[in-house]
């Protein structure tokens, strides 16, 4: 497993399929490369510097947990924070994440999202 870095890789992960759960948005995109890759991103609007980086810190632990059981192999995973995602329990989190794998798996994302 890697991480990504690089902002044209996120912006690729966003062509791919997209999971919404009430704590997260999971996109899950092909690579091409034959590897697990994954990249957390939480705007601004979700709170301060502090909150925000407990936020990443959450997710980056539940990405190394269960992405090497559950992830899609030579697929880049990018979870992006909700505002509830803060407050909500670990062990919710955890079971959104695998349900929002497993949707992925199948090939089911969310509808598109409407352009404002």
């Amino acid at each position: 497993m890697s991480v990504l870095t690089r902002r044209a890789d996120f912006l690729a992960a966003n062509r791919g399929l997209r999971i919404a759960r009430p704590g997260f948005v999971l996109l899950v995109n092909p690579n091409g490369q034959g590897q697990v890759r994954y990249g957390v991103t939480v705007t601004k609007k979700i709170g301060n510097a502090v909150v925000r980086n407990r936020m990443k810190r959450r997710f980056r632990a539940l990405l190394r947990e269960i992405l090497p059981v559950q992830g899609l192999p030579g697929h880049d995973h990018v979870m992006i924070g909700r505002e509830t995602g803060i407050e909500r329990d670990f062990a919710k989190l955890r079971e959104e994440l695998a349900m929002a794998l497993s949707r992925a798996a199948q090939g089911k994302g969310d509808p598109p999202r409407k352009r404002r």
